[in-house]
């Protein structure tokens, strides 16, 4: 598969210390591209180059797509901690579950707002929704 019109190309993000390899890495970008695009409102499609702020969102976003991936697969697994001196075995509960993804969403949200709030791409506010 071919990815184009990358916020955050793969040098780029190696640059910024990046560790994943390029086919998940290309991945990533796609649904943080989506996610960006739908707050923006594909306003960056536009855009003859990226902003700066916009490459770092990516970056933070997938580096966060990554930790939440792996808290996931913990929680999957249903196992919260283990103890091998007395064996003990502690699980999550569904609540702790709900909220890792809750706050993933958060972030996620978080970071667009602080890295995207001001960025103007073709004299308009990319992260503008209507009237103020």
């Amino acid at each position: 598969m071919n990815f184009t019109n990358q916020y955050l190309s793969y040098t780029e993000y190696k640059e910024l210390g990046g560790t994943l390899e390029e086919v998940p890495f290309n991945e990533l970008e796609f649904e943080c591209r989506k996610i960006i695009d739908s707050r923006t409102q594909n306003r960056l499609h536009s855009a003859d180059e990226i902003p700066d702020e916009v490459k770092m969102c990516e970056f933070k976003m997938i580096n966060n797509i990554v930790r939440y991936n792996e808290s996931k697969e913990q929680a999957q697994s249903g196992v919260k901690s283990e103890n091998i001196d007395g064996y003990s075995v502690t699980y999550l509960t569904s609540s702790e579950i709900q909220q890792l993804i809750t706050s993933q969403i958060a972030d996620m949200q978080e970071l667009i707002s602080t890295y995207l709030f001001g960025v103007i791409v073709n004299n308009e506010h990319i992260l503008y929704c209507g009237v103020v």
